[in-house]
């Protein structure tokens, strides 16, 4: 056997000792302070914003996103714009984060005006952050910001009107479908057709045509109880189809309670939804674990209601799925379920708030006498009105049905970019009926600017560029810099109906000034213009229209967020200081022990010898790969593996 001479060994050894303080790993934070910290954030947010914003409006741009996996996809969604962003430089990247966080949570909430939100805090930063380096205070800066969001909320809240009819309904969903009346006016016959309070829900469809379906289903307030159950990351949703259906009336904590229905799914190769009053310990665990190994599709679900309302529920549950509720009265144990007792649905979707179901396997008939029992119970004159009310929720759960609207189109590119605009529409459309509306298109935003008076005229609140209505009342101010902040909101607010307006191709000063001149009376509060159509118009009239919900929370969003960076005097981020492979070739120590082991190849040498030499060879291959070297491409077919002859 060969053996290593003693300086070679010592050369080995000296090499390795001066290259291992170079190699421990670990991290250190790279901090930015004040104006240079602010720049390189507001670097970041300038990027997120000019890549959303020109999604706004009937006449916005498409934005085409690579994805890991499948074709490009093509969108207008704000929000999926602003996902799909990530900067090299961690600094930028902290930015466009923070400004993701409100278009996500703008999102969240209201369901629409995610680019509104972005647009108004890339506004009200990039002003912030001047104003701060010109000497302002920022905490005074972000109180005057906040006073004049109050005072734009009420201002609009003043304003607005509630919707009552269907093609109200459709103005309201055509516009935030960027002007598609074919998604409003299905919206709006859905909504019609199940009531303003029924569920609908979007699917993608398998024609080239739009659909809708009345289903029978039932929705509850109650969601998943971990995210590991999400099966879709970018809605954020639990969808199975066909699940099998676990109702218990107890909480639920060892693994033996569930491991008959986990077996009995995984048999059927069908996921799993187990419904109970709580779940967790070790059944938790193992329905986590099933789920992220691949092993089984599960999903647990809290019961919703409290006390007997919560049996109640479970039982209308039963009835519609055909399965059975697990209670302390009844003798079969869940250690003892069988498939039998299991319930089953078409499909479901669980969000983190409710779950739908769809196409239950109960009988009509079983269903049709639930309903009917629960209407004797209704009308018995012994039932407390709090009782009442909650069967008659029960009633309108159980028999309102489900509307699907059924995204079609002729490719898959096609329909994913219309089911963002019907999931946009569908959410506008339900802000609209809980909230009203208001002048769209920016105009309400544009408007509420005339509103933002301070005490002091010279504070430049009354500048050329933002004028102020004569008769506002003015905002209570203590200094200059609280009037500077009232100033930014001012400007800021013009901004959505700006980049709605250049997206259009238009002149955006000269409309935007003949709007809060000529059209700024406060009788002229829904006049605006019309982008899609080039003419000044009575924006309620002609359909074009926001919800209150949206806007209101765009803004409440986007200030609070922007004005928080303002005040930031310091950021950092983790610096890794840990090698990475692609590195190792760097080092002087790994070509001499790969010269040494040349040297051995070709010598008579031990399996142990020839083994040692493969594997660092294969080892710098795989380097050169990641390392991205044009004259040494990873090759699994090359000698590091391929089978050792002597």
């Amino acid at each position: 056997m060969h053996r290593l001479s003693t300086t070679s060994s010592r050369s080995l050894r000296a090499v390795a000792k001066a290259a291992k303080p170079s190699l421990t790993r670990g991290a250190h934070k790279e901090i930015k302070f004040s104006n240079e910290g602010r720049a390189s954030i507001l670097k970041g947010v300038d990027v997120l914003a000019n890549a959303v914003s020109v999604t706004l409006g009937p006449k916005g741009r498409n934005v085409i996103i690579e994805q890991s996996f499948g074709g490009p996809k093509i969108t207008k969604d704000g929000v999926t714009v602003a996902k799909s962003i990530t900067l090299k430089d961690k600094f930028e990247n902290l930015g466009a984060r923070l400004v993701q966080d409100v278009a996500s949570k703008t999102n969240e909430i209201a369901g629409d005006g995610t680019t509104t939100a972005t647009v108004l805090a890339h506004a009200i930063y990039s002003e912030g952050v001047k104003n701060v380096a010109a000497g302002c205070n920022p905490m005074d800066l972000r109180r005057g910001s906040q006073a004049a969001v109050d005072r734009v909320v009420e201002f609009l809240s003043q304003n607005t009107k509630t919707i009552t009819t269907t093609a109200e309904i459709a103005q309201v969903a055509t516009i935030s479908a960027n002007g598609d009346t074919h998604v409003g006016n299905l919206i709006a016959q859905a909504m019609e057709k199940v009531g303003k309070e029924g569920v609908i829900t979007v699917k993608e469809g398998r024609t080239i045509e739009d659909e809708i379906e009345i289903t029978e289903g039932m929705r509850f307030d109650r969601g998943f109880i971990s995210p590991y159950f999400i099966t879709d990351v970018k809605t954020q949703k639990v969808e199975f189809e066909k699940p099998l259906i676990l109702l218990s009336e107890k909480k639920i904590s060892l693994l033996q309670d569930i491991l008959p229905s986990l077996e009995a799914a995984a048999q059927a190769r069908r996921p799993l939804i187990i419904i109970a009053e709580d779940i967790d310990g070790e059944a938790l665990a193992a329905c986590i674990l099933n789920k992220l190994r691949g092993q089984l599709q599960v999903c647990a679900v809290k019961a919703p209601g409290f006390g007997d309302n919560r049996k109640s529920i479970l039982g209308d549950l039963a009835i519609l799925t055909g399965g059975t509720v697990f209670t302390d009265e009844l003798d079969i144990k869940l250690e003892r379920a069988t498939p039998d007792l299991l319930g089953s649905t078409g499909s479901i979707t669980i969000t983190k708030e409710d779950t739908i179901f769809l196409n239950g396997d109960g009988s009509k008939d079983a269903i049709q006498a639930r309903c009917e029992q629960i209407r004797s119970l209704i009308a018995d004159p012994t039932t407390s009105e709090y009782d009442r009310t909650k069967l008659q929720e029960r009633l309108a759960k159980l028999s309102g049905g489900v509307a699907v609207i059924k995204v079609g189109g002729a490719s898959e590119v096609e329909v994913g970019e219309k089911k963002d605009r019907y999931d946009d529409a569908l959410n506008a459309t339900r802000a609209a009926v809980e909230e009203g509306i208001l002048p769209g298109g920016g105009v309400a935003l544009l408007k509420a600017s005339l509103q933002l008076a301070t005490s002091s005229p010279g504070s430049g609140a009354n500048s050329a560029g933002s004028p102020v209505s004569s008769d506002a009342k003015p905002i209570p101010t203590t200094n200059f810099d609280q009037e500077l902040g009232v100033a930014i909101i001012r400007r800021a607010i013009t901004n959505p109906a700006r980049a709605i307006l250049k997206n259009a191709g238009e002149e955006s000063s000269v409309i935007v000034g003949t709007l809060l001149g000529q059209y700024g009376a406060p009788d002229k509060f829904t006049y605006g213009y019309d982008a899609s159509k080039g003419e000044y118009t009575d924006m309620i009239k002609a359909g074009i229209v926001d919800p209150l919900k949206v806007v209101r929370t765009a803004l409440v969003d986007a200030s609070g967020v922007a004005s928080l960076l303002t005040t930031s005097e310091a950021c950092s981020y983790d610096v890794k200081n840990g090698w990475e492979p692609s590195q190792v070739l760097e080092y002087p120590g790994w070509r001499l022990i790969m010269a040494f082991l040349v040297v051995i190849r070709f010598r008579p040498s031990s399996i142990a010898s020839h083994s040692f030499y493969f594997f660092f060879v294969g080892v710098e291959e795989r380097i050169s790969c990641l390392r991205g070297s044009p004259n040494k491409p990873y090759n699994p077919n090359s000698l590091s593996h391929r089978s050792l002859h002597t």
